[in-house]
């Protein structure tokens, strides 16, 4: 039995490298839908997020759960295929 341990290196590397991708667009994807208004009757500053930055906050969220699932999606055609 022969192992090619610089295939098996860099499938490590490569399987490294998307996991941690995946978790950290996941993990932007869940910090953009968290973001809330500070009410201005608890204290609230003006220094914090706006209106127009939640919108953002919130698309960009949509955008990174879009690109894990087409991550996925691609990994399933690529095993499928």
């Amino acid at each position: 039995m022969n192992i090619d341990w610089a295939a098996l290196g860099t499938v490590f590397g490569v399987s490294l490298v998307a996991t941690v991708a995946l978790v950290g667009l996941f993990t932007l994807g869940i910090v953009g839908l968290s973001k809330q208004p500070e009410p201005a009757a608890q204290g609230g500053s003006t220094g914090g997020p706006a209106g127009g930055s939640l919108v953002l906050a919130r698309a960009g969220a949509y955008v990174c759960f879009g690109l894990c699932a087409a991550a996925v999606a691609y990994g399933i055609y690529l095993i499928v295929a």
